[in-house]
């Protein structure tokens, strides 16, 4: 019963490596990029 428990486990363990991969491969994980304008005042002399 136990080493049908942990084939079951490890099975679990290499189907969730295999989507977490093909989600990093084929899923959109780039940033969002927007452009930002910032105001900056030195404080001259």
């Amino acid at each position: 019963m136990l080493g049908r428990l942990l084939k079951f486990v490890g099975l679990l363990v290499i189907l969730g490596g295999i989507g977490l991969s093909g989600y990093a491969f084929l899923g959109d994980l780039s940033p969002r990029v927007s452009p930002k304008s910032v105001t900056v005042t030195l404080d001259a002399k």
